[in-house]
């Protein structure tokens, strides 16, 4: 053990193992975002996957900087970071109507047209009286 650890209590140890593995995951998964620069990456994707991936760094970005402001024990719900978080979850609730939208079935009017008139019942005249039948 080192001599850091053992100034630590036993309960809290554990959960800054646990954090510091977290930690460790998230620097693995944002490597290969890290690695190459930004404008190499937006010039191969679509309008939709920039926005994605710039809310996501974003949202990232801020969720750390949460955790730092409750380390050092100040209450990031009376911070101005709360408006910030929920301004980005705004645009991201956006973005995934957005995205939900183009995925919806496109109606084509003369095709659902042409249904409802062929569906509909007319009555056709009677021949003696000359009067539609009912």
């Amino acid at each position: 053990m080192a001599p850091e650890e053992e100034e630590v209590p036993a309960e809290i140890r554990d959960s800054l193992r646990a954090f510091q593995a977290a930690e460790r995951g998230i620097e693995a998964a944002l490597e290969p975002l890290m690695s190459a620069p930004r404008v190499e990456r937006q010039n191969t994707l679509d309008p939709l996957e920039q926005a994605k991936l710039d809310l996501m760094s974003a949202y990232t970005l801020n969720s750390m900087f949460w955790m730092y402001l409750v380390c050092q024990g100040v209450n990031p719900k009376m911070h101005p970071i709360k408006q910030e978080m929920d301004r980005i979850k705004t645009h991201m609730q956006r973005l995934k109507e957005i995205t939900d939208r183009k995925k919806m079935a496109k109606l084509d009017k003369g095709v659902a047209s042409r249904f409802v008139r062929n569906a509909l019942w007319t009555a056709e005249p009677d021949r003696a009286t000359g009067k539609e039948a009912e």
